[in-house]
């Protein structure tokens, strides 16, 4: 099956936080949009989220035609899928939910058309398992802000055709994004495991009385979250073993992995646990707004991609590298 990659209509099935990153970053690429979403005032919702989000993507810079008036809503899946070229669910992660949905999307798409899925850690081959034609269907999972962050983790289940995982990439990468193929279909793929390790070590340090969230957070993008934004953890442990590279580091540091420096399991969610954590976060956030976050998060995202895409191209690497 030849899939189709030039898209020129861009279906969205669930508008939240996700599904609207989805929608302005294929708005921005000049792309028709059709989206659904049963919630309640869920419409206007998603223009109040597009509107906020709009600015720091002029910024970054709009392609030909680009307008958040090439957006229509549907009342049902059927309607808005059935002229779409790519289809994106972003629903909440119910694996019932998400199988009945793809069940009804995927009877009504072209055969020829793409679904992803934005799920953070349901398997493919679970909930695509009622679909028409599971061949084209393919994870697409991306991470927020949508419409700035490019990675997208790209994962097939058990039928999902090779061919269809490849037209997804594509269609992803014309986006804008970086997707990165996921070669085992594995609970939380890459990203959202070693994620998921950090949160847990987190929620330790608040519940164990050793840090706050703030301080916590401070550790990160005064520290490693800098160099995690141009170079990761290999590379950065690379450069630690000094000209032995990682051989030496591994050798010199690696015992340190015996030590019991974390706890790897998650701590109870107690009551007193949740209201530090919530108390924390509200002192970080102040009387600034979401919206206002959402905001100064944008700009530093568009300046820190500015500043090292600048930075690479002095020292001869590709922005992709």
């Amino acid at each position: 099956m030849a899939y189709v990659t030039d898209i020129k209509t861009f279906a969205a099935l669930g508008t939240g936080v996700i599904g609207a990153g989805w929608i302005a970053r294929a708005l921005a690429h000049g792309l028709d949009v059709h989206a659904w979403d049963p919630a309640p005032g869920a419409e206007q919702t998603l223009r109040t989220r597009l509107a906020n989000a709009w600015p720091a993507l002029q910024k970054q810079g709009l392609a030909p035609g680009a307008s958040l008036e090439r957006l229509r809503f549907f009342d049902t899946i059927e309607a808005c899928v059935e002229h779409a070229d790519f289809i994106q669910e972003s629903a909440p992660e119910r694996l019932d939910l998400k199988r009945s949905l793809h069940a009804t999307a995927s009877a009504a798409a072209r055969p020829d058309v793409m679904i992803g899925s934005s799920t953070s850690g349901l398997l493919p081959s679970e909930f695509y398992g009622d679909a028409v034609h599971p061949e084209r269907c393919v994870v697409g999972h991306p991470f927020n802000p949508v419409y700035l962050l490019p990675l997208v983790e790209v994962v097939g289940g058990e039928r999902t055709a090779p061919e269809a995982l490849s037209a997804a990439m594509s269609v992803y990468s014309s986006l804008g994004m970086r997707p990165l193929h996921v070669r085992k279909e594995v609970p939380g793929f890459i990203a959202d495991r070693l994620l998921e390790a950090l949160w847990r070590e987190a929620l330790h340090l608040v519940n164990d009385g050793v840090a706050t969230t703030g301080e916590i957070d401070d550790a990160i993008r005064f520290g490693a979250g800098l160099r995690w934004s141009f170079m990761g953890t290999f590379l950065t442990y690379t450069l630690a073993g000094g000209e032995a590279g990682m051989r030496h580091f591994m050798a010199q540091f690696g015992p340190a992995l015996k030590l019991p420096w974390t706890y790897l399991e998650a701590p109870e969610l107690t009551d007193s646990l949740i209201d530090a954590v919530v108390e924390g976060t509200s002192a970080q956030q102040g009387q600034r707004s979401l919206a206002d976050l959402e905001r100064y998060r944008d700009d530093c995202l568009l300046a820190v991609t500015a500043a090292i895409r600048e930075t690479k191209v002095r020292h001869g690497f590709a922005f992709e590298e």
